[in-house]
């Protein structure tokens, strides 16, 4: 077990990801398996449990366990931990303070931040799900942690934080977690932007900055409430009837990470910008949607646009070459202020503070 929790640290220091000695040191000692006693599903839809001689391989794995399943759809989980990493220490938890978490999932992140010395409130909209991570914190005696079935939107019970972390999609920022939050604190949350969820902070005078991209369950309710500046949803299906619009024009195609600075940036500069996916292409490209959804572009990775018609492709191109002749800033670089849309906070006028 030490061999295999070493290993799971240095799966998560992959790509560069920091873990401060007492992050380590929480992930060193809280026992993921104990949050997943039924098992959990792979991304592949596969089943793991316990009895299986590859279950603890895989709960040490530097992957999302999918707890629970609607149809085929997952609703709740254990998040990958690279990106729980890059959350906590982004929340800069001190001992001694006041966290608030919406969305429990298996009570493992709360686990990490109890380990960590906050005092932590964590709620689930979902009952069931509430009552498994209550038992899961209470088999790995965890001490510190209060779970709470309740509405996300409004945060739960009565009281203040210093932190406020998001563990869902979610497409804008509660008002009451801004009116929760005490002086010097901060909102940690994946916002929808795009079609993705990179994670944004927050703090109480209203400005955002960018984290790191990530993608999410979406939140349902208010915390998913579309609003008018809500980019489209993804097309249902792959787009077909898609032609050449522009060639490669960057040599090598960008990787994974400049990708989404891309994704990004043309989604801060136009609203119609969502993600789709190309017949014979596994990953999902950038989308410039239009009319409807009737007419689209996407970028692939090396600068080449495919479009539909002759509107989206000129707007694909204008966006990707604008980005590039920036220096191909990224999406770290960008900031913005909340602005109150519906029932949501949501960042508006998204600038470049290089």
């Amino acid at each position: 077990m030490e061999d295999a929790r070493r290993h799971y640290l240095d799966l998560i220091r992959q790509d560069g990801v920091r873990l401060s000695p007492p992050l380590a040191r929480a992930f060193a000692a809280v026992p993921r398996e104990v949050f997943v006693p039924d098992g959990f599903h792979r991304r592949d839809g596969s089943r793991v449990l316990p009895a299986d001689p590859e279950f603890l391989r895989s709960v040490y794995s530097n992957d999302v366990l999918v707890t629970k399943l609607n149809g085929r759809q997952p609703i709740s989980s254990s998040s990958q931990p690279s990106l729980m990493a890059i959350m906590l220490e982004a929340l800069d938890v001190r001992p001694g303070q006041r966290v608030l978490e919406i969305g429990a999932g298996t009570g493992y992140n709360a686990a990490l931040l109890a380990t960590l010395g906050a005092e932590v409130t964590t709620v689930d909209v979902q009952e069931d799900v509430a009552d498994r991570a209550r038992a899961a914190l209470a088999r790995a005696e965890i001490t510190g942690v209060r779970v709470e079935a309740a509405d996300g939107y409004t945060g739960g019970p009565a009281g203040r934080y210093d932190r406020i972390i998001v563990t869902v999609g979610v497409a804008g920022i509660s008002p009451f977690w801004i009116e929760r939050l005490l002086p010097g604190g901060r909102v940690i949350a994946p916002v929808e932007h795009a079609g993705m969820h990179p994670v944004l902070a927050a703090d109480p005078s209203g400005a955002v900055s960018v984290i790191c991209p990530a993608g999410f369950m979406s939140a349902a309710g208010p915390l998913g409430a579309r609003h008018d500046g809500s980019h489209p949803p993804p097309p249902a299906g792959p787009l077909t009837g898609l032609d050449p619009a522009a060639p490669a024009r960057w040599g090598a195609p960008l990787e994974a990470l400049a990708y989404r600075d891309l994704w990004f940036a043309a989604g801060a500069w136009h609203r119609r910008v969502t993600y789709a996916s190309v017949p014979g292409r596994e990953q999902s490209l950038l989308a410039v949607l239009s009319g409807g959804d009737r007419y689209a572009a996407v970028v692939l990775p090396d600068g080449e646009v495919l479009a539909s018609s002759d509107h989206c492709a000129a707007v694909a191109l204008a966006l990707s070459d604008r980005w590039w002749s920036l220096g191909r800033p990224p999406m770290s670089a960008w900031r913005a202020t909340l602005a109150q849309a519906g029932p949501l906070l949501v960042p508006r006028a998204w600038k470049l503070g290089l």
